[in-house]
């Protein structure tokens, strides 16, 4: 029997994928009370809003018992490493959130599950932090296996890096074969070319979800101005940001930005909904892309669940929620190989 606990669980797109695959995810802990709701209407596990740093065995000893294989999933966040992280390499240093993948450590370390999974920025796998965190891992006895993995090559219709880490006292153990090739990889217009219209700061009278946030009259002229895939050079000169028009903004080619029908869409991020923070316009109307378009490019089902029914959502918790999400789809991924491990060693003994 397998029992799994997701730390950091978010709104639960890693429990669910897991839960997917066949994985039984009993619990998830995060310290942000907003995704209770969402973790528990979409997942039979239960939400704790507790940190990391202040669990101890007798939490996780209450939730694995009565099993033979304990799972010990997580999603550390380690933002000083991330590409969209501007701090220098010293501030970075300083930035006490990459001490969680230490607490996520001594956990292992304590209870010693049999499987262990890390989903992480990319930029983590070149840090002294990471190291040390693999070299633990080896020193406990696990196989440990990682890979900067490219969505895509799983179906996700997002351009999304995230480092992926499997671990196993059991044997050898890895991520499965990717199942999409670059000539397939699900492009944008397949992923949410169907959806109704809607013009900015509307939301669809079917779909809650289906909302976008409001545009000023500067970024309606702006974005009717961009084409897909294009820049804000396509722009007439004043309607660019005197910001942009400074050799340090050239860099910035990519913000107010339209996507295009035939390419993945950009990696999203929880500022996904406005059009100024990243190439997050609509390729062809004059608005961001709504809430509802976000959770289907980070893979979430239709019937997934953000917020209570008969309460006035928010904009902006629900899209830090999504945006902060491991995709479900990784997830389901992530679940497929540590079953196909089990699967392996179950036929070598």
């Amino acid at each position: 029997m397998i029992k799994a606990v997701d730390l950091f669980c978010g709104a639960g797109g890693l429990t669910h994928g897991l839960q997917k695959s066949g994985i039984n995810v009993v619990a998830g802990y995060d310290i942000d009370a907003c995704c209770r709701y969402a973790y528990e209407a979409n997942n039979n596990a239960v939400f704790i809003q507790k940190s990391v740093t202040d669990l101890d065995a007798e939490d996780f000893n209450h939730y694995f018992k009565d099993t033979n294989i304990r799972v010990l999933a997580g999603c550390a966040p380690c933002q000083p490493f991330s590409s969209y992280n501007q701090k220098s390499k010293e501030e970075n240093q300083k930035d006490a959130k990459w001490s969680l993948l230490e607490s996520f450590g001594r956990h292992i370390k304590s209870i010693k599950p049999e499987i262990v999974t890390m989903e992480n920025v990319r930029g983590l796998v070149t840090q002294q932090v990471f190291k040390d965190f693999v070299d633990e891992l080896n020193n406990l006895g696990y196989h440990v296996s990682y890979k900067v993995v490219y969505c895509p090559d799983y179906g996700l219709p997002q351009s999304r890096s995230r480092l992926v880490l499997l671990a196993s006292k059991l044997g050898q153990i890895s991520l499965i074969e990717p199942t999409h090739s670059k000539e397939n990889h699900v492009p944008l217009i397949q992923a949410i070319g169907s959806l109704p219209k809607i013009e900015a700061g509307q939301i669809h009278t079917g779909d809650h979800l289906h909302r976008s946030a409001n545009m000023n009259a500067l970024n309606l002229k702006r974005i009717k101005a961009s084409k897909p895939g294009g820049s804000w050079n396509d722009w007439p000169e004043e309607l660019v940001a005197d910001c942009h028009k400074k050799a340090s903004g050239k860099s910035y080619a990519s913000v107010y930005g339209r996507m295009s029908w035939e390419k993945v869409s950009p990696t999203i991020t929880t500022q996904c909904i406005g059009f100024g923070n990243g190439r997050f316009g609509h390729p062809e109307q004059d608005r961001a892309i709504t809430l509802r378009e976000a959770a289907i490019l980070q893979s979430f089902p239709d019937d997934y669940k953000f917020w209570p029914e008969g309460v006035k959502m928010e904009l902006a918790p629900v899209a830090r929620m999504i945006g902060n999400a491991v995709p479900v789809r990784l997830g389901e991924v992530v679940g497929e190989s540590i079953l196909k491990h089990l699967d392996e060693i179950k036929s070598t003994h």
